[in-house]
C-alpha cells in the first residue's frame, strides 16, 4: 500500500505554504528586505510548530485511539498487545491497512458462518432423512404384529428379523455420528502403537469373509518392494478404516471380481491401498466422496445399508494420525482408496 505523507512533512509543507503568502504581504508594503527575511523565519519556525502539534493532538491522537481499538478488538497474544503502546510514524497509512485487514477478517468470518450454518441445515436434514426411514420402518413392523401379526407364525420371525436389522441400522447409524461428533470436537485420543499392517489385513479378510463368498468376490493381499509392514498407529481406529474401504470395495465392486489390499513404501510412510474392479466412480463425485452423508448412488447406498457416513468417518481417522487419504477412479476399470501410516 502507498504511505500517506507523515504529520511532520504536512507540517513542514503547510508552514512553507503559510511563509510564502507572509512574505509575499509584507513585499507589497514594505521593501526592507531583512525584515521580510526574520518575519518570514519566523513564522515558517512558528507555524511548522503549530501545524505540527495541531495534526498530532487533533489527528494522530484521534487516529491512535482508533488503531488502539482496532488491535484491542484483534489482539490474542503479547506480541499485538505490545504493539499498543508503540508510537505510529504512519498513522493513517497504518489504521487503513488495520481498517482492511480487519474488513477482510469479518468478510472471511462471515463467509465462514455462512458455509456453516448452510453445513447445519444440510447435516439436520440428513441426519432426520437418515433416522427417519428406520424408524418408520421398524414402526410399521412392531405395530404389525401388535395388531395380531404375532400370532401368526409365517410372519412374526420374519417381522421380528427386519425389525432387529432397522434398530441395528439405527444403533450404527448413531455410533457413526458419535464418532463424527468426537473427531471434531477433538474429544478423542489416539492410542499410538507399533504393530503388523500384515497382520491387520489377516484380521479384516477373515472378518468379512462370508461377505466376501456370498459376492463371490476374492481378496488378495500384496505388498511391493517392503520387507516388514510394520506401522505405528492406533490399532482399532486404522482396523476401522481398513474395514470400511474394504466393505466398500466389496459392495461396489464387481460380482465375481475381486478386492486387492497393496501395501508399498514411501520414504518414512506405508502406503496402503484398497482396489477394487467395478463400475467405478465418475470424475464429478471424487471431491465430494469424503464429505458427510455423500452418496454416489443414494439408492443403491440405502440397498447395501449404508448411512454415507463411513468415508468421512475415515478420512478424519487419518488425517488424526497426520496422514493422507484419497480416490481414484475409472469408469469401467474400478476405484483406488489411498492413504498412508507412518512406519515403525
Amino acid at each position: 500500500m502507498r504511505r500517506s505523507p507523515s504529520p511532520g512533512f504536512i507540517a513542514l509543507f503547510s508552514s512553507i505554504i503559510s511563509t510564502l503568502v507572509v512574505a509575499t504581504l509584507l513585499l507589497l508594503f514594505s521593501e526592507n528586505w531583512y525584515v521580510v527575511g526574520v518575519v518570514s523565519a519566523i513564522n515558517l519556525v512558528v507555524s511548522f510548530f503549530l501545524f505540527y502539534l495541531l495534526l498530532q493532538y487533533f489527528i494522530q491522537q484521534k487516529i491512535m485511539m482508533i488503531y488502539q481499538n482496532i488491535y484491542r478488538f484483534k489482539a490474542k497474544d503479547k506480541k499485538m498487545l505490545k504493539l499498543l503502546n508503540n508510537p505510529l510514524s504512519d498513522p493513517i497509512s497504518d489504521v487503513s491497512e488495520e481498517v482492511l485487514a480487519w474488513m477482510q477478517d469479518n468478510k472471511k468470518e462471515i463467509l465462514e458462518l455462512k458455509e456453516q450454518q448452510k453445513f447445519r441445515r444440510e447435516f439436520i436434514g440428513n441426519v432426520s432423512h437418515e433416522l427417519k426411514t428406520p424408524v418408520f420402518n421398524v414402526q410399521g413392523y412392531i405395530h404389525t404384529l401388535l395388531d395380531g401379526a404375532l400370532e401368526d407364525t409365517d410372519v412374526n420371525r420374519k417381522f421380528l428379523k427386519k425389525a432387529a436389522r432397522g434398530i441395528d441400522r439405527l444403533a450404527e447409524t448413531v455410533e457413526e455420528l458419535t464418532s463424527i461428533s468426537e473427531f471434531q470436537s477433538g474429544k478423542f485420543k489416539l492410542n499410538i502403537e507399533e504393530f503388523d499392517f500384515g497382520e491387520l489385513v489377516t484380521e479384516v479378510f477373515e472378518v468379512i469373509d462370508s461377505m466376501a463368498r456370498s459376492r463371490q468376490v476374492k481378496l488378495i493381499f500384496t505388498k511391493t518392494g517392503l520387507r516388514s509392514t510394520a506401522v505405528k498407529a492406533d490399532y482399532k481406529r486404522i482396523r476401522q478404516v481398513l474395514i470400511n474401504l474394504v466393505v466398500n470395495a466389496i459392495k461396489y465392486g464387481k460380482k465375481d471380481g475381486q478386492v486387492e489390499v497393496n501395501c508399498s513404501s514411501m520414504d518414512k510412510q506405508i502406503l496402503v491401498k484398497v482396489s477394487d474392479d467395478g463400475a467405478g466412480i465418475e470424475t464429478e463425485h471424487l471431491n465430494r466422496l469424503f464429505d458427510r452423508f455423500y452418496r454416489v448412488d443414494s439408492h443403491r447406498n440405502r440397498e447395501e445399508g449404508g448411512s454415507g457416513l463411513g468415508l468421512s468417518i475415515a478420512k478424519h481417522i487419518v488425517e488424526a494420525h497426520e496422514q493422507t487419504i484419497n480416490v481414484k477412479s475409472e469408469r469401467g476399470v474400478g476405484s483406488t482408496f489411498e492413504f498412508t501410516l507412518a512406519k515403525a
